[in-house]
């Protein structure tokens, strides 16, 4: 998994008055978690852009001023709800040896058949949360919808690997190919569509981008 690199510096005082002080100056204040001890930072809002707003995922290098290094995952964010800037993240620091969860974005590759007859691909999910150790956590999840006809549901169970695990339940469904008005009907397709999806499902030219 790629990362990006946030140059901070070590907060001296961490009461309200410092807080705002550093949110006036276009810092945001930050916590790493999973130390020893919360350790508090700041750094300066725009190096935050790469890593906040994007669909994709990334671990962190929290690099300081006094030269210190720690490993991490964004863990939490808030944002000012009128200005909607940035106005605290929490991190979580990560040890090579040690499994962490992470939300992976699922990326849709190959052409369906049921997709070219008329159908329509739903993807329920952004994203899918994977646990696993830093070094083999993924950029993406790549799901192959070639396969797929009309009526066709791809499970999780069907991306099942060894380097990271899925924690979803195994009835969970990635993709699926649902009829539509004008949608063609091969002899072979199954034609039990009509079964609900989540409300966050995304139509067919969302999710192949």
């Amino acid at each position: 998994m790629k990362s990006i690199t946030i140059n901070g510096s070590q907060r001296e005082s961490v009461g309200k008055k410092a807080t705002k002080a550093l949110r006036n100056a276009g810092q945001v204040p930050c916590v790493l978690y999973g130390g020893d001890k919360p350790f508090h930072f700041s750094a300066p809002e725009l190096a935050f852009s790469k890593l906040v707003y994007t669909a994709n995922a990334h671990t962190v290098v929290i690099a300081l001023d006094n030269g210190e290094e720690f490993n991490a995952v964004m863990q939490d964010i808030q944002f000012h709800p009128v200005t909607d800037r940035i106005i605290h993240i929490d991190f979580y620091q990560i040890f090579e040896n040690k499994a962490i969860t992470m939300e992976i974005p699922v990326r849709t590759v190959g052409s369906s058949r049921g997709v070219m007859n008329g159908g329509n691909l739903r993807v329920p999910y952004r994203k899918l949360k994977v646990k696993a150790i830093p070094s083999k956590l993924p950029d993406f999840i790549e799901v192959d919808i070639t396969p797929l006809k009309i009526g066709n549901k791809l499970y999780i169970t069907e991306l099942q690997n060894e380097d990271y695990s899925f924690l979803h339940p195994d009835n969970t469904v990635v993709c699926q190919v649902r009829r539509s008005r004008l949608a063609v009907m091969d002899a072979d397709d199954d034609d039990d569509d009509d079964e609900d999806v989540p409300a966050t499902e995304q139509d067919s030219s969302a999710a192949e981008q």
